[in-house]
């Protein structure tokens, strides 16, 4: 309800608007002077109209008459061809505020921290990224500027009105205030009715984003007929919402050609009366009159409409900038921030604390070191913080307390691109992008040459069975990967990982969900990995990890235990309570 109250006198978040059309201020110093132009000819031709009928008509001048109808042609064509003028520079102009606008919001949305979108679901900032900026588009196309070319207009028929007949126009004008009254319901019950449709447009992009990414858990559980029922409920409040405007238009127009009747009634009956009374010859201006009406009521009939367009498109623009003012963005370092040609990968955690929400810590005074070339191992149960902790070396998410450092260089001061691009990160969860085996593996990097992907795909051990695909390495692996079973696409990143040549390699849960044969596949593919490179492998197949030069067990977001696997056996603490239970149930399941 906020966000009403402000209606069209935000004129900040206009500014802020406006200033997207900066770059296009040439089209738009055009848009405004065509809008001066077209309100100063609209009452031209009722003026024309009134001087032919009480002179020429009524003299039977007829030359003149053809003279001034000819005229009369040749405005309705320049009128018709500045009105075309006028409706593409603003829609082009809406447009291209709109392209500007969206490729801002959807770069800010690439550089936002990860906890945004753990916070917002993913349909909203769809809705943000197309529909609200889409709205940012009738600004221009059907909000402020044509809302100042009707009010020009307005005024300048009305100025023509008075200064022929000032008593007639006063008259004409009595039936205006049902008409004030109605645009001032209209405006608000349309105003209503586009918020409810606003945020029933969100809501049915929320609801069918996630449902139908997560429709395998939908008919896993027979929950079908359920969220059918969720959807035909918001599906429903979209109608209503839709059907209230339709009303409110179905009422509104009406009323307005009711108006416009009565104010014709009244003008034949004034200038009737004239006439009988004191016999003023009043044809033209009658003829004009009317004509007038026409004029004030084309932009009357949607005026209240377009405030209302304005509105809705000032209220999603204020959707839109609370992204662009988003403050949990990644910060990137200045120009002078640290970018080697290499890095080695030391990596040092040094009393890094870190909560998701500031307030709930899930990782707790974390320390430890990995020498440039170790694989260490991070075990722990469901829960506990490992996949926090890589989350945290590339920056995904800001820590509160500590440093993080890579080469002795805390990874703040780094250029992120550089930073990134030496952490390689495997996750249990492989994500493919719909297209082809190859633009999955490069990330449709044009400047990774296919030799290079056969080479590293012969490495990982993938490249026979790529070639069986139909179509090799063209072959769609259409959206998340579903043509491909887990293990396929566990092998794919991999491909990926060693393609990008990363200094530092995460491997998370690679091996948790696949079968034995992928798993000896992905064990290969794993020590071809990690030879020559620091490795941090999270696990939960303890015998996956018994080589690493360090394992650290971590349980409720805290460090309990480090050592290689032998020293962590003979202590029989954690690790070994964890690596026996495991031995044991994976003995009672033989």
């Amino acid at each position: 309800m906020a966000d009403q109250k402000k209606g069209i006198l935000n004129f900040g978040l206009l500014r802020r608007v406006f200033h997207y059309a900066a770059p296009y201020k040439k089209k738009f110093i055009i848009s405004v002077a065509l809008a001066i132009v077209l309100a100063v000819i609209t009452p031209i031709r009722p003026m024309l109209i009134q001087l032919t009928v009480d002179k020429y008509i009524a003299h039977s001048l007829i030359n003149m008459v053809i003279l001034i109808t000819i005229i009369q042609i040749g405005l309705i064509l320049v009128e018709t061809a500045l009105r075309f003028t006028f409706s593409f520079i603003t829609a082009w102009l809406g447009q291209a505020v709109v392209r500007d606008l969206r490729v801002a919001v959807y770069k800010k949305i690439l550089g936002l921290n990860l906890s945004q979108f753990d916070r917002t679901p993913i349909g909203t900032l769809t809705t943000r990224t197309i529909n609200d900026i889409e709205s940012i588009n009738n600004i221009f196309s059907d909000g402020l500027i044509p809302i100042i070319a009707d009010l020009l207009s307005i005024i300048c028929v009305l100025a023509y009105m008075f200064s022929r007949d000032w008593q007639l126009t006063l008259i004409s004008l009595i039936p205006f205030s049902i008409m004030i009254i109605a645009t001032y319901y209209f405006k608000e019950s349309v105003k209503r009715s586009f918020f409810r449709v606003r945020n029933a447009v969100a809501a049915l992009n929320a609801f069918v984003q996630e449902h139908l990414t997560g429709m395998q858990v939908v008919q896993a559980f027979a929950a079908e007929e359920k969220e059918f029922g969720k959807f035909k409920k918001i599906n429903r409040e979209h109608r209503n919402a839709n059907i209230s405007a339709i009303f409110a238009y179905s009422v509104f127009f009406p009323v307005v050609e009711i108006v416009l009747a009565l104010s014709i009634g009244l003008i034949v009956w004034w200038t009737a009366k004239e006439a009988l009374i004191l016999h003023k010859d009043e044809q033209g201006t009658v003829v004009a009159f009317l004509l007038c009406l026409n004029l004030l009521f084309r932009p009357l009939r949607v005026i209240a409409d377009k405030f209302n367009v304005l509105q809705m498109g000032i209220v999603a623009s204020e959707r839109v900038f609370k992204i662009l003012d988003n403050k949990d963005f990644i910060k990137e370092s200045d120009e002078s921030a640290y970018a080697p040609e290499s890095v080695k990968g030391k990596i040092s955690f040094e009393n890094v604390s870190f909560a998701y929400n500031d307030e709930n810590y899930v990782l707790k005074n974390i320390n430890f070191k990995v020498n440039a070339g170790e694989t260490v191992a991070i075990v722990g149960h469901t829960g506990s913080g490992k996949t926090t902790i890589i989350s945290l070396l590339n920056r995904l998410y800001q820590i509160q307390k500590g440093a993080i450092k890579i080469d002795d260089i805390k990874i703040e001061d780094y250029n992120l691109d550089i930073l990134r691009r030496n952490v390689g990160v495997v996750l249990q969860d492989v994500f493919l992008f719909s297209g082809t085996v190859m633009d999955n593996i490069t990330l449709r990097n044009p400047d990774i040459p296919k030799d290079k992907v056969i080479e590293a795909s012969k490495l990982i051990g993938m490249h026979d069975f790529i070639m069986r695909l139909p179509g090799g390495y063209d072959f769609n692996v259409m959206e998340r990967g579903a043509t491909l079973s887990l293990g396929q696409r566990q092998l794919l990143s991999f491909i990926r990982a060693l393609l990008y040549n990363p200094a530092i390699l995460i491997l998370d849960e690679a091996t948790s969900s696949v079968d034995t044969e992928s798993e000896q596949l992905i064990q290969r593919a794993i020590a071809t990995l990690i030879k020559g490179r620091t490795s941090i492998i999270i696990a939960h197949r303890l015998s996956t990890i018994r080589k690493a030069n360090m394992i650290i067990v971590i349980d409720k977001g805290e460090i309990k235990e480090m050592g290689n696997h032998d020293e962590l056996m003979e202590k029989q603490g954690y690790y070994y309570k964890l690596y026996r239970l495991q031995f044991d149930q994976k003995f009672k399941v033989a």
